[in-house]
């Protein structure tokens, strides 16, 4: 029989959501968070309109779209001449074409949106400072199906046969954010702008909650052992610079002397087994963390959520995990592929950046947004 209630371990945007994907179908959750408090991680997030889809489906879209911003355009941008190169639209575009808009806001932003529909709902019970082990003597009732929303470095990952653990994606990010008052003259109030150059690129969008700029610069880098946020080292503030170094003087200018940049290496999930053929499935990063590329990590683990709770209230618990697995995989598969080849546009060097500016140029708004239909017009189960 469909389940009735379930475990959820992790309280992050998967968890949360997973939560209130099931009480949507009338099944009930206890959500255990190690942590004592949910505090921010990361900063700024992309919702692209598959994942605003799943939320307005959730009851959460209004809460969100008075507290976002929605950019009109997301433009690639020429990181050494400013040029832009190419510019997809979005804003009243995005709702006409996705049915769904597309939206910039602070991670902490969704957190407490997710967090105060959590806490609202009778179905869902939230609980914090609890570790893993001790996690599901703590359920009000016994639980059909264990859920792991416990990201990354997944706890629940090493009880399935066949899930990798993560390894470096010999990527690193390098976070910060700007006042609205030190803005350069580059950065656009109404537009996701992914600047682009050599063996790096930088994505910046508005954040309506602080009034500046969110700042993300990705290049290759070194990471010897597991490891999360931090300030960077001075070998890593050199590679920073040494990467942006050629880059139009606005930009170069801009990350010299910063005392506010937050380092993170990328670490991904290879692919692997998400789930045990029992009771045990994985959602989000713990089962598919991936390079930030395409810019659909948060959205593939809204869109898991709801679909994995789809199934969940329709099959039995082997059979909807087992179902739900081959049913994302190639989603998430495909996603890769695309992050895959965003990366080696993005970073392209010589000849094969020439050729990629002028196709990019040749490239009209509509063409461009239709590559994009697969991902942003996608419509989960549900």
């Amino acid at each position: 029989m469909p389940v009735e209630h379930a475990a959820i371990i992790g309280a992050g945007i998967a968890g949360l959501t997973a939560a209130l994907a099931l009480a949507r179908r009338g099944i009930s959750s206890d959500i255990f968070e190690q942590a004592p408090v949910l505090a921010e991680v990361g900063a700024g997030l992309q919702i692209s309109p598959n994942a605003s889809h799943v939320l307005a489906e959730l009851g959460l879209l209004d809460r969100l779209t008075s507290v976002w911003l929605e950019p009109q355009s997301i433009r690639l941008i020429s990181g050494s001449s400013l040029r832009e190169l190419a510019a997809v639209p979005a804003g009243n575009f995005a709702r006409n074409r996705w049915g769904a808009p597309y939206g910039v806001l602070h991670r902490k932003t969704l957190q407490k949106t997710l967090l105060d529909a959590v806490t609202d709902n009778p179905l869902c019970a939230l609980h914090l400072g609890t570790h893993f082990e001790s996690n599901l003597a703590q359920c009000r009732r016994p639980a059909e199906v264990i859920i792991g929303a416990d990201g990354v470095w997944s706890k629940l990952r090493q009880a399935i046969a066949g899930a990798h653990a993560p390894h470096f994606s010999g990527n690193v990010a390098f976070r910060f954010t700007i006042p609205k008052a030190e803005a350069p003259g580059f950065l656009d109030r109404t537009s996701v702008s992914a600047l682009l150059g050599s063996s790096a690129h930088m994505v910046c969008y508005p954040l309506k909650e602080t009034g500046g700029f969110n700042m993300v610069a990705i290049t290759a880098g070194n990471i010897a052992a597991q490891a999360w946020q931090g300030q960077p080292t001075p070998v890593q503030q050199e590679l920073l610079q040494s990467r942006f170094r050629h880059w139009h003087p606005s930009i170069s200018g801009l990350l010299r002397g910063r005392n506010d940049i937050t380092f993170w290496p990328l670490f991904e999930a290879i692919p692997g087994r998400w789930q045990d053929g029992d009771k045990t499935v994985l959602i989000g990063d713990a089962a598919h963390a991936m390079m930030p590329f395409a810019a659909q990590g948060a959205a593939m683990a809204i869109e898991d959520a709801f679909e994995l709770a789809a199934f969940l209230a329709t099959r039995p618990v082997a059979e909807a995990i087992s179902l739900f697995e081959r049913h994302r995989t190639p989603r998430i598969a495909k996603l890769r592929q695309r992050g895959a080849f965003n990366r080696f546009a993005y970073h392209a060097r010589g000849p094969i950046r020439l050729g990629r500016d002028i196709v990019l140029s040749l490239k009209p708004p509509q063409s461009l947004a239709a590559d994009l239909d697969w991902i942003y017009g996608y419509r989960p189960i549900g």
